[in-house]
């Protein structure tokens, strides 16, 4: 361990590396380290959006929880929209002699820990949104912290093995968040607050032990706020493949958000499921132990076969599949083998998508602000899937009907994946 972390530094002290393409492999501890930060940041995400914010909402407005649920999550995903990119593009312009990404990793988790904080001491609805508002900025600046180091240090050949590990993370931290706050702590304010500081505790081995170049001052550009502010826009014209990828992104996850926003009350009212706290439990952990089974092996061939496209193609159709066995049986055996369907579908996703997004980035002095717009096809469904499940479920359907509209959407993303012409 002490000759790795030597090495990363006699790298970090080597300032013509910020912006090179990577070519040495990543050592297994350092991989870890950032499975470690990922896993923070997504047990934060997630954990209030499945089991703390429909308790919590459901105590403050029983009779208009849906509604609450739907509004608070949505503001909070528009917060991300602009926090993300935001982060990203001055995480690239950040010239500390810790490197560019690490000190908005730390500062990311404390910001997001603070949130979490304020979210559990409120007793409204309003104030349940500002708190979650301010998690989401902060915890959006850690994750454009945690998901750039790949694109910055991991060459092509590990990329979609890496992604695999680092991917599992968003599944193991929802299962992790769910064990801490149904099991180990009772009550809202204790879930909240134990997961603010282990979010912060699990950002510390990457912090501490993963040196990264600096960025030379002289390589920083000047600041112009009008060109600054046109950075954000990346014309799909100019730049397909990112268009694509972006698009492609943004379905498959606009799916997902529609499959996963409603599954508390889903179990709760159309499964008529006991216990449907325990129940998310039981459905993530199986979703989680399948996604871990697919995803570390499927990117390992990935790489191996040097094809990312294909694979991306499996997994939308996998996941389709998962949510048209939900749209027709709405039964406790039903959401098992769903969830398992689904586990293995997103697998193969979250390790082959985001090596191939990292592959379609345009300029590598942007890094962190382009993966940042590419999130925004992770958060934006977030803000887009409450808008169209509510009429739905009301007037379209039920929950039939939000499962069709999951599979049909997730289907398209992995159709037009096959319009990036860049990656195999």
């Amino acid at each position: 361990m002490r000759q790795a972390v030597q090495e990363d530094q006699e790298d970090a002290r080597d300032g013509s590396a910020v912006l090179a393409e990577p070519t040495v492999p990543v050592r297994p501890g350092w991989t870890a380290d950032l499975s470690l930060a990922t896993l923070a940041v997504f047990m934060a995400f997630m954990t209030p959006i499945q089991i703390l914010l429909p308790l919590q909402l459901e105590h403050i407005d029983p009779h208009h929880k849906s509604a609450a649920l739907s509004l608070v999550t949505g503001l909070g995903a528009l917060v991300a929209v602009l926090a993300n990119p935001l982060a990203g593009a001055l995480s690239d312009r950040t010239t500390s002699r810790f490197g560019r990404r690490r000190p908005w990793i730390l500062g990311g988790a404390l910001a997001g820990a603070a949130g979490l904080a304020l979210t559990a001491s409120q007793h409204t609805v309003a104030g349940v949104a500002v708190g979650w508002c301010v998690g989401q900025a902060g915890l959006n600046a850690m994750l454009a912290g945690v998901t750039t180091p790949i694109a910055d240090r991991v060459p092509l050949a590990q990329r979609a093995q890496v992604s695999g590990w680092t991917g599992i993370m968003q599944s193991f931290g929802l299962v992790l968040g769910a064990l801490i706050t149904t099991l180990l702590v009772t009550g809202v304010w204790s879930g909240y607050g134990t997961l603010a500081v282990v979010t912060v505790v699990l950002a510390l081995p990457f912090v501490l032990r993963r040196a990264e170049p600096a960025l030379p001052r002289a390589l920083r550009p000047a600041f112009d706020a009008r060109a600054f502010a046109r950075s954000f826009w990346v014309s799909p014209r100019q730049h397909p493949d990112f268009g694509w990828a972006w698009l492609t992104r943004f379905l498959i996850n606009l799916g997902n958000a529609l499959g996963t926003l409603y599954l508390f009350y889903f179990l709760s009212d159309a499964v008529h499921y006991g216990d449907p706290g325990t129940g998310v439990l039981i459905l993530t952990v199986v979703y989680t132990l399948f996604a871990a089974l697919t995803a570390i092996p499927v990117g390992a061939l990935s790489d191996r076969a040097g094809r990312r496209k294909g694979f991306v193609v499996l997994c939308s159709l996998i996941m389709a599949a998962a949510a048209l066995l939900l749209a027709l049986l709405h039964t406790w055996p039903a959401a098992l083998a769903a969830a398992a369907v689904l586990g293995a579908g997103y697998g193969v996703y979250l390790a082959v998508d985001q090596a191939l997004v990292t592959q379609v980035l345009p300029d590598a002095r942007d890094r962190a602000k382009d993966l940042g717009v590419i999130n925004i096809a992770n958060s934006g469904p977030q803000v887009l899937a409450p808008a169209m499940a509510a009429p739905v479920i009301a007037h379209l359907g039920g929950y039939t009907g939000l499962y069709l509209a999951t599979a049909a959407v997730t289907v398209l993303g992995g159709v037009l994946v096959r319009r990036v012409r860049g990656v195999a």
